[in-house]
């Protein structure tokens, strides 16, 4: 009841698969394409394994005619076109699927994400993803699969995770191990403590100790979901860097005062203004004592100010006369 077809050189899907068959191995091949009729004829088919064929593109309804299905692996592929239909409308038998190491790049998965959402995965409970250059997950992959309790994304480039991610889910297992995240945002945070059941690992991500992280830290000393929380460090700032993120305090962040130095920072404000009000006081009294001397010399400024004005005038006026005279001259 178990076919296999090991490293064969093959180039299709071999015809003639006996009906009764159970489990299928055909891998390490060169099968470029697989057709709607490949596997045809195989109502008792639980396992297939398609790894390791350099497999590009899967038409529609490839898998639709599978119904006893259990577990699909097509990790170690090339996967750069996914029909929508390619499993079908409806493929609730599906328990595992292997993607790992399956996508060409990262424009196949939004066409990877659409035939994941059509294929009616209700019972699926296992789906592995890692190892594909994944930076972004579409929204809406995995709305659909109620039933998903072991989530594999290690080995990705993911750099964000979104509220909305894995809204709807109650994952036992999720691997966000090796990736590019460099905190959890506290909306992503608030979704993943939803989930009673789940076991959390986060290791040999980037992370930066800066302010933005301290809803990560202040998640990770409250729940125990994060199932490798002693083993996260720091890799930035330098200052900081494999650094606990469980023995971060908010101190060393720099993002919040302390008490102390606050109530040092508001001493100093009152001495200032002290120091500030006894200088205005001293001037005052200073101007008070020389009050004659002040009102003298104000006296001066104002005489010496006036006499200056009648000078210009007056030596206005005389040049005003001199030009009327000597335009009286050149009139006669």
């Amino acid at each position: 009841r178990t076919v296999k077809c090991v490293q064969k050189e093959l180039s299709a899907v071999p015809p003639g698969i006996p009906a009764y068959t159970r489990n299928l191995f055909i891998t390490g091949n060169r099968i470029p394409r697989l057709a709607s009729r490949d596997f045809q004829g195989l109502p008792r088919l639980v396992t297939l394994s398609l790894a390791n064929n350099r497999i590009v593109a899967v038409e529609t309804g490839v898998f639709s005619a599978l119904p006893s299905l259990r577990s699909l692996d097509l990790s170690n592929n090339r996967l750069a076109t996914v029909h929508p239909d390619a499993f079908g409308a409806g493929n609730s038998s599906l328990w595992a699927l292997n993607l790992s190491r399956a996508l060409h790049n990262a424009s196949a998965l939004p066409p990877l994400a659409a035939a994941i959402a059509r294929g009616g995965f209700h019972n699926l409970s296992r789906l592995e993803l890692a190892s594909n250059g994944i930076v972004y997950l579409p929204l809406g992959l995995f709305s659909g699969l109620a039933g998903l309790r072991h989530l594999d994304l290690r080995n990705n480039s993911l750099v964000d995770v979104k509220n909305a991610t894995f809204a709807g889910l109650d994952l036992e297992h999720l691997d966000l191990t090796a990736n590019a995240l460099k905190t959890l945002r506290a909306e992503a945070l608030a979704e993943l403590g939803r989930q009673p059941h789940l076991h959390l690992f986060l290791q040999d991500n980037p992370f930066v100790c800066s302010c933005d992280i301290e809803d990560l830290v202040g998640w990770l000393t409250r729940s125990r979901q994060a199932a490798d929380a002693d083993q996260l460090t720091c890799a930035f700032p330098r200052a900081l860097q494999n650094t606990s993120l469980l023995a971060l305090a908010g101190a060393e962040l720099g993002c919040h005062s302390s008490p102390h130095g606050e109530r040092a920072l508001q001493t100093s404000y009152a001495l200032l203004g002290a120091v500030l009000g006894l200088l205005g006081v001293a001037f005052l009294f200073v101007l008070y004592l020389n009050r004659r001397g002040l009102k003298g010399w104000v006296t001066s400024t104002r005489g010496a100010c006036r006499s200056l004005l009648e000078e210009r005038r007056y030596r206005y006026e005389m040049g005003a006369e001199s030009r009327a005279a000597r335009v009286s001259t050149l009139d006669m």
